[in-house]
């Protein structure tokens, strides 16, 4: 059984999506970044960068205790290793998958994540129309690399749905609230449509669709208590 620290954002989705298309059997133990929850010291233990998701495996393959591994990324290969699914072993298809993997985690999820942040941000704090414009630019070049890849090949790696498909997709489906109109790339619209319409996908995204709130609609006073959990964090101190 694999125990899922989670909360319903892109990087959360990633691994329900995984998870179903798979059919790995799992609990959701709810993360409420909004609360603090990732701050805990049960929840540091798992991953001292305090980010979720974050996994425990109670039946590693090696017969061991309960391994945790925290990274979306880590927490893909790690299971695609453990299930055998999504991540061919031959050497070349190994790496066409590991390489896009760590594309998403080092510039798509990034990137996208800023571009939605100065977007919502508004003039809150001051003028962000260089910032805005800077990620909103960035976040069109990503989707433009994804199409320009896509346009040869049905998924991300090739022929088959893999890991590289399962990362990536989450952070594709606010494409609205990032800035872009995805009939600019029909290559990857194409890929974005079917990658939507297969069920194990649809499940994953559907997780803890009770337990995601509206800060929109929190009164203000909410809406600054949980930003200032959120953004600008900084070190948590370390006792001597």
């Amino acid at each position: 059984m694999i125990d899922l620290h989670y909360w319903p954002t892109p990087n959360g989705k990633k691994v329900t999506i995984f998870l179903e298309e798979t059919g790995t059997p799992y609990r959701v133990v709810p993360v409420n970044i909004s609360r603090g929850d990732q701050f805990s010291p049960e929840f540091l233990k798992l991953n001292p960068n305090h980010r979720m998701p974050a996994i425990v495996d109670h039946e590693p393959k090696d017969g061991g205790g309960p391994i945790g591994v925290f990274e979306s990324g880590a927490i893909l290969f790690y299971l695609a290793e453990k299930t055998g699914k999504f991540w061919p072993q031959d050497l070349r298809s190994k790496y066409e998958v590991t390489q896009w993997v760590v594309w998403q985690v080092a510039n798509q999820g990034p990137k996208l994540g800023e571009a939605g942040h100065f977007r919502r941000l508004g003039d809150r704090e001051g003028d962000q129309s260089y910032a805005v414009r800077r990620f909103t630019d960035e976040a069109n070049r990503l989707y433009g690399v994804l199409n320009m890849r896509l346009r040869d090949r049905r998924y991300l790696a090739g022929d088959e749905f893999t890991i590289a498909d399962v990362i990536s997709y989450p952070w594709t489906v606010n494409w609205q609230a990032q800035g872009q109109e995805i009939d600019e790339f029909r290559h990857f619209k194409r890929w974005f449509e079917e990658v939507g319409a297969r069920p194990g996908v649809q499940r994953g995204l559907a997780v803890g669709a009770d337990l995601a709130t509206d800060n929109s609609k929190l009164p203000p006073e909410e809406q600054e208590r949980i930003r200032k959990i959120l953004y600008n964090q900084r070190a948590i101190p370390v006792a001597d």
